[in-house]
């Protein structure tokens, strides 16, 4: 059988793809979704120090996570580790997760997004967050648009503390 979309060759050298700015944890698109036809999309995320991404659960993709600089704390559920360079993590759709910079420099990852056009949200959010948009009506019209549910598990408040970061901004 062949398959009904066959991705062009592409390159994306180191430094390059379409950054988007989201205070502490940034995004740069390496591959996006509509050279894949939309069967994945990566993008690269770094970390700040002090930086934890606000608890979500995803409803129509999983994420797939490798390290690459840093030490990145990922919780999924009731699961939590943290992970250094060539560390890999899944992170199933259905579950409540964050991931935050674990260490006292700064981390990076790679996001594998399948399937692919989730990594829009990115740009929404940060276009948003550029607005200053502090009503939380505006997260959760994004959130619905993505499929998210952002929460406030029990466990959140307790690695804020012992890894002293900066509490999620929504």
């Amino acid at each position: 059988m062949i398959p009904k979309f066959i991705p062009p060759l592409t390159v994306v050298a180191a430094g390059e793809g379409e950054h988007v700015h989201i205070p502490g944890f940034g995004a740069t698109f390496k591959i996006p979704s509509c050279k894949t036809g939309s069967a994945v999309s990566i993008v690269e995320h770094p970390f700040e120090v002090g930086t934890i991404s606000a608890p979500h659960m995803h409803s129509r993709e999983d994420e797939y996570s490798i390290v690459i600089e840093g030490e990145i704390g990922f919780r999924s559920d009731e699961s939590e580790v943290v992970l250094g360079p060539g560390g890999y993590i899944v992170k199933p759709r259905g579950q409540m997760h964050a991931m935050w910079n674990a260490g006292n420099v700064s981390g990076r990852i790679i996001e594998i997004i399948i399937p692919g056009g989730f990594e829009r949200y990115f740009r929404d959010l940060g276009e948003l967050m550029a607005a200053s948009a502090t009503e939380k009506s505006a997260f959760d019209e994004l959130a619905t648009k993505y499929g998210l549910t952002y929460g406030h598990p029990r466990w959140l408040d307790d690695i804020v503390q012992r890894y002293g970061l900066n509490p999620p901004t929504h």
